[in-house]
């Protein structure tokens, strides 16, 4: 059954798609955040950029205290996400390990160390609502 606009004749899209591949991209998050918090990731943030981005759904970003627990980081959310089916799309920075972009399409994972949080901000680009 098409639903109709309330303002207008127009008939309302029913895309369900659109609905499960929220709910998908709100568990792999939780799963990120799982690792996260299981590497002893420190000021774990999530922001749904949904309403503002093409992009992904969500941030993650997170600090380790040095370049070995940044990337230990980024191991094991990159195995949790995998267990679950999700490849990533592509992953940048991880020799340094300063700053890791982890891109799991709906999900884009930032994990940094606490010098280059500082100066990139990522929080100040979006609304800082966490939901997950």
């Amino acid at each position: 059954m098409t639903e109709m606009n309330k303002n207008s004749s127009q008939p309302v899209q029913n895309d369900t798609s659109a609905g499960k591949d929220k709910v998908r991209s709100t568990e792999l998050a939780r799963l990120a955040i799982s690792a996260l918090e299981d590497k002893k990731a420190e000021d774990v943030r999530v922001i749904d950029i949904e309403e503002v981005s093409v992009l992904a759904d969500y941030f993650i970003i997170a600090t380790g205290n040095n370049r070995t627990q940044v990337q230990a980081m980024a191991d094991e959310v990159e195995m949790r996400l995998g267990k679950a089916g999700a490849a990533p799309r592509q992953i940048e920075g991880y020799q340094a390990a300063n700053w890791i972009l982890l891109d799991f399409g709906d999900v884009i994972i930032h994990l940094f160390d606490a010098q280059n949080r500082l100066f990139y901000d990522l929080e100040r680009l979006a609304d800082r609502k966490s939901v997950v």
